[in-house]
């Protein structure tokens, strides 16, 4: 049977469930912001040993060392499965994407696999981030630069 783009197009989409985006979207600002909340908590507590600058460092540490724990023992995907994009609060969604890029290029071997593959998720969201970075210091800089 021979389809074209569009007559498959439409045949897709008559057969794929539909996604509850209302629901999908308050599930995501819940968990994100409750994430939110632990890492300010955390920060608070941080602070009543350290600077807050210092406090503010290890909450990211912290952040990071728990999406990847809970990414290794496979909590991190059951929790992702109902938070959806509220899980993707940059530095734990990052944490995840490193640490199960890690989980399934161990069989591999730590060079060619772990080592090889560790950043194939991560590696497009360093290098555009970096790169957006970059381009827009550059316009900030041309724009403070015409104010004066």
């Amino acid at each position: 049977m021979q389809m074209d783009k569009n007559s498959y197009k439409k045949y897709a989409d008559a057969r794929a469930k539909k996604s509850p985006c209302a629901k999908n979207c308050v599930c995501a600002f819940l968990y994100g912001g409750l994430i939110c909340v632990i890492a300010q908590g955390l920060k608070e507590l941080y602070m009543m040993f350290l600077k807050e600058e210092d406090a503010s460092t290890l909450v990211s540490v912290t952040l990071i060392f728990l999406a990847a724990l809970l990414t290794g023992i496979g909590i991190f995907d059951r929790i992702a499965k109902h938070a959806g994009a509220g899980t993707l609060v940059p530095i734990t969604g990052f944490s995840n994407a490193v640490a199960s890029s890690a989980l399934d290029a161990k069989g591999e071997g730590f060079v060619l696999g772990v080592g090889a593959k560790i950043f194939t998720i991560a590696g497009p969201v360093i290098l555009y981030g970096i790169t957006a970075g970059a381009v827009y210091g550059v316009i900030y800089y041309i724009v403070t630069l015409i104010m004066q």
